[in-house]
Formats: C-alpha cells, sequence, structure tokens
C-alpha cells in the first residue's frame, strides 16, 4: 500500500512538473514578445536579445498604429475576414446539410469529390488564379482574396460540418417532417441549433486560417492601401532597408494578443464542438 501511495504521488509530481514545463514552453515566448515591445531601438543593436527594456513605453504602439499603418491594415483584413467566414459558414453548412441530411442519389460521390479539394495545395492554383483576377480586373482589389478564401475554406467546412449533422439523431428530422417542416425550415431551425457548438469550432479554425494568411494576401495585391496585418507586418523597414525592432515587435504583440483574446473569448464553445463532432448522438 506504501508503495502504490509513493508511485500515485511520483506520478503527480511528475505531471505537474510537465505542466510546469509546458507553461513556460508555451508562455515565455509570449512574454518576451510583449516585454520585447517596448524596447528601443539602441537597446535591441547594443544589448543582449533576452534583456529586458529599461522603460516602458508606448511610443512604439503609437508608431506601429500610426506610422506602421497597422491600423488600417488591421481593417482591411477584417473587411476581408468577416464576409469571407460568413460565406463559408452559411454555405459551407447547408453544403453539409444538403449531403449528410438529405436522401438523394450521387450524394456519397459528391461529398468524396469536395473532401478532396482539401488535398489540393493553395500554391498550385496562386498563379491561375491570378492570371483569372487580372483579366477579369479584379487585381488590387480585395474580391481576389475573399473569392480565393471561400474557395480554399469550402472543402473542409463541408467535411466537419458533415460530421456534426451526422451525430443529429435522424428522429430530430422525422419529427420536423411531421410538424410540416420544409427543407428550409429543418436546416434553421432544427439543424442549425443542434449543430452551433460545431459552427463556433469551424468559425474559429477559418478565422486562424484567414487571419493569418500571408502567402494568398501577398500575392494578389501589391496596393498599399490593400494589405492586411500580415503583409503590413513585413514593412516595418525605413527607407534605406533598416529594420525598425521595436514597431515591428509592437504591431506582433497587438496581432498576437488580439487573436489570444478572441479565442478565450469562445473558447468554452470551441471545446464543446470539438467533443460534440467526435461522438456520434
Amino acid at each position: 500500500m506504501t508503495d502504490g501511495l509513493i508511485a500515485r504521488f511520483a506520478t503527480k509530481g511528475l505531471t505537474r512538473v510537465l505542466v510546469v514545463v509546458l507553461l513556460l514552453v508555451v508562455c515565455y515566448p509570449m512574454f518576451w514578445i510583449l516585454a520585447t515591445s517596448f524596447k528601443k531601438q539602441d537597446e535591441f543593436l547594443n544589448k543582449p536579445l533576452w534583456s529586458m527594456p529599461d522603460h516602458l513605453s508606448l511610443s512604439n504602439y503609437t508608431d506601429a498604429w500610426t506610422n506602421g499603418h497597422l491600423g488600417h491594415n488591421a481593417l482591411n483584413s477584417v473587411l476581408v475576414t468577416v464576409p469571407s467566414l460568413v460565406i463559408i459558414l452559411v454555405f459551407g453548412s447547408a453544403a453539409a446539410f444538403a449531403l449528410e441530411v438529405m436522401v438523394w442519389r450521387g450524394r456519397s460521390a459528391t461529398l468524396l469529390l469536395i473532401v478532396g479539394g482539401i488535398m489540393v495545395p493553395a500554391q498550385i492554383i496562386l498563379l491561375p488564379l491570378f492570371t483569372i483576377y487580372f483579366r477579369l480586373g479584379l487585381s488590387n482589389t480585395l474580391w481576389p482574396l475573399i473569392i480565393t478564401y471561400v474557395g480554399h475554406g469550402l472543402p473542409l467546412t463541408v467535411f466537419l460540418m458533415a460530421t456534426y449533422f451526422r451525430g443529429v439523431p435522424r428522429e430530430m428530422y422525422e419529427a420536423a417532417v411531421i410538424d410540416g417542416a420544409g427543407v428550409y425550415r429543418m436546416f434553421w431551425s432544427v439543424g442549425v441549433p443542434m449543430v452551433r457548438n460545431g459552427l463556433f469550432t469551424v468559425a474559429l479554425l477559418m478565422f486562424f486560417s484567414i487571419w493569418n494568411d500571408l502567402l494568398i494576401a501577398l500575392t494578389f495585391n501589391v496596393d498599399r492601401n490593400l494589405q492586411t496585418v500580415q503583409v503590413g507586418l513585413l514593412n516595418f523597414s525605413d527607407e534605406y532597408g533598416s529594420l525598425q525592432y521595436g514597431p515591428l515587435f509592437a504591431a506582433i504583440s497587438i496581432t498576437v494578443f488580439s487573436v489570444l483574446l478572441v479565442y478565450l473569448f469562445i473558447n468554452r464553445q470551441v471545446m464543446r464542438g470539438l467533443t460534440a463532432g467526435s461522438v456520434k448522438g
């Protein structure tokens, strides 16, 4: 019995040590980014990289928001992310409902074809899409980004939402049909409320994918006024090419911690959505 207690305490102690190590690995880089954002340019050049700032000043944040155009770039990211996210969720969930709940010939093959789009790397389609957008006169607008994000995000959304709709008991839809509900009423009044947590999860995944994208935003837009946040982070340099480290880390801190706040706000719904998607009701 004594050996069992010792083994149990040893296991708990080892678990706590691993948790502390994991917290340090995850939290220290974020703390370092935040602390570094207060440094002056000469501190970056003349002091060790791990040193703390001499003074806490918000000048780097002011410079990043105004001279670095972070506010304007953030607005562009919002104008791209919000419409893309709405279109992806509405059409993706509707397609998943049609493919998983409705019974019609060829739905399995259609779902397999749509899911196959997940395996297409974005890098392969950039050049053809750039040519198409240029010929349509959409270059240097936000439309190429929105269209590309929607096309790239729909296959994964359909696949995930089909999994969530599969977990809804069929009796719920049968009861709605008996009450006289049509297809659209079943979708909006029965299907969507039942997979609400799944929608939160997919929305968060798509939000991170779109907001943190650099390759697509950098490829289709060269106009500085249309740059998103991630592209704008590349421009923190002066006329001689010298990188302004303080404003750059301030911009990174604003970007990272604002996204972290969004995640913490809807974390509970995301956890419920992940659990609901793994169990069939």
